[in-house]
């Protein structure tokens, strides 16, 4: 039988993460992000999902590290279900997202100020005294029609 889950979310923190160590010192934080439901009916405030998350060892600690409440993140992970007896003897299940990877969604730049000295983007490519002078690179060779592609 086959089978395949992969989860690819994009939303924002409801709180701010907080990292926490099992007993045995392994890093591991639960967080919920808010995802934006892609369709609303007429006259009707925008809906979303509240989707908790689990993430652990050096992925956790990263999310702790980088991301606060309201901040945008990418999260790529798996489905994974749950079920346990609180301590009340109630009969508990959860559904969440298991963190394999995550990333910032926006650059840093477009949330916060630059500070003095400080670099957050890709150096801009240098351009050649050609370019400068808009004059077009001279490897470029400007292909006609779909006839001469070589794919």
């Amino acid at each position: 039988m086959a089978s395949f889950n992969k989860v690819i979310l994009i939303g924002n923190l409801v709180a701010d993460p907080e990292l926490k160590k099992t007993p045995s010192g392994v890093s591991v934080t639960s967080f919920r992000i808010a995802v934006g439901r892609k369709y609303s009916k007429d006259n009707e405030a925008p809906q979303a999902d509240f989707i908790d998350i689990v993430a652990w060892r050096s992925t956790a600690e990263f999310i702790t590290q980088y991301f606060t409440k309201g901040k945008p993140i990418l999260v790529c992970g798996s489905i994974q279900t749950r079920n346990w007896t609180d301590q009340n003897g109630q009969k508990r299940y959860t559904v969440e997202v298991v963190a394999d990877e995550v990333s910032f969604v926006e650059r840093k730049t477009d949330s916060q100020p630059r500070s003095a000295g400080t670099y957050y983007g890709e150096p801009p490519a240098a351009k050649s005294p050609a370019e400068d002078a808009g004059i077009p690179d001279a490897s470029f060779v400007e292909v006609s029609s779909d006839d001469d592609l070589p794919f």
